[in-house]
């Protein structure tokens, strides 16, 4: 089973690398460049898997597209364009494949492009700038967009903006993505950074950068509109040091939710109740810094943490009753890895 680690480029990276992963043995092995281009810091993959699709994380950022041969595990590029803002930081494509949205974190706007062809991003993308700013200083003094996801249902394109503690719905109308109709605000200073779906309820949940903190929402996607139903803290009580949230994932079965901690070095681990409601049940350490992004395995049974700063990629064996996690004491080397996709 491959996996896909996005880096920073520069110091020992040169761009998209695939990993083998044993599904059993939950190891890591056979490092192998797959797409030679610059700070690839988020990917997506295609459903039928033969295409790439990476941000290059620049001050005049660029987003590319990549054929994957899997024969000998390599790339070809097929497409780039100009993200149309600063220091493009997440992508997704839509259910149906034919739009691929992305978020400018320093220019506080997004970008949707329209996929024409297999693999091929068109030029002409269509750019929502937001506005506003936060309370925290420098993180906050304009708008960040951080986050770009569409809703289960196709109808609305969420873009979560740090920069001014909003998630902003934009909805989408035979395949046209349109002026924003609704927006949630969250705590000031809370920062939100990324958003997921709960697998089968009308559930959505924030990680916000900023507060350490988790926010489990009411979803509506007919309308694009949120209601709050909770907030949980990441971090111990004990704990007084800096820290920035990172990345948010939940089991298929909705039971157990996940938030990486970057200064705390860990994993916040949840148990979903209710409607909603965020019970924390643990909060285990990383084995490296700085875990930008982590994953689980698709099967559920392993979490893999992208560590940045300590270069390794770790891995970890879920409880499927409890939710917590036992680190196997594999991990594997890579410069930089903030990305991984499965």
């Amino acid at each position: 089973m491959k996996l896909l680690v996005g880096t920073y480029t520069g110091e020992g990276s040169d761009g998209i690398y695939s990993l083998d992963f044993d599904p059993i043995a939950g190891s890591l092995s056979n490092p192998q460049l797959v797409a030679e281009t610059t700070n690839p810091s988020f990917v997506c993959i295609s459903k039928d898997r033969q295409y790439i699709y990476a941000v290059n994380e620049t001050r005049s950022g660029m987003v590319s597209s990549f054929l994957w041969n899997h024969e000998d595990d390599n790339t070809t590029l097929i497409s780039q364009q100009p993200s149309e803002g600063d220091h493009p930081c997440h992508i997704e494509l839509s259910e149906q494949e034919g739009l691929l949205a992305v978020a400018n974190y320093s220019s506080g706007n997004i970008s949707i492009y329209s996929i024409d062809a297999p693999g091929t991003i068109a030029s002409g993308p269509i750019i929502f700038q937001h506005q506003g700013s936060g309370p925290v200083v420098p993180n906050q003094k304009g708008a960040r967009a951080h986050c770009v996801r569409f809703a289960p249902n196709g109808k609305f394109l969420y873009a979560v903006d740090l920069g001014i503690d909003q998630v902003v719905s934009y909805p989408i109308i035979s395949g046209k993505v349109g002026e924003s109709n609704a927006q949630v605000r969250l705590d000031p200073g809370d920062g939100p950074r990324h958003l997921i779906f709960h697998p089968n309820k009308d559930l959505a949940f924030v990680v916000n950068e900023l507060s350490s903190t988790v926010v489990s929402l009411q979803a509506d996607h007919q309308s694009g509109e949120f209601k709050r139903v909770d907030k949980a803290s990441t971090l111990p009580e004990e704990f007084d040091g800096k820290n920035y949230c990172a990345d948010i994932h939940i089991t298929q079965d909705g039971k157990f939710l996940y938030a990486s901690n970057r200064g705390h070095h860990s994993i916040a681990i949840f148990e979903v109740t209710g409607q909603g409601g965020l019970k924390r049940i643990a909060i285990e350490p990383v084995r490296g810094e700085w875990p930008r992004n982590f994953t689980l395995s698709p099967d559920d049974q392993f979490l893999l943490v992208a560590n940045q700063n300590t270069n390794n990629v770790t891995v970890f064996e879920v409880n499927p009753a409890t939710g917590q996690l036992t680190y196997t004491g594999r991990e594997i080397t890579i410069s930089k890895p903030v990305s991984l996709r499965f």
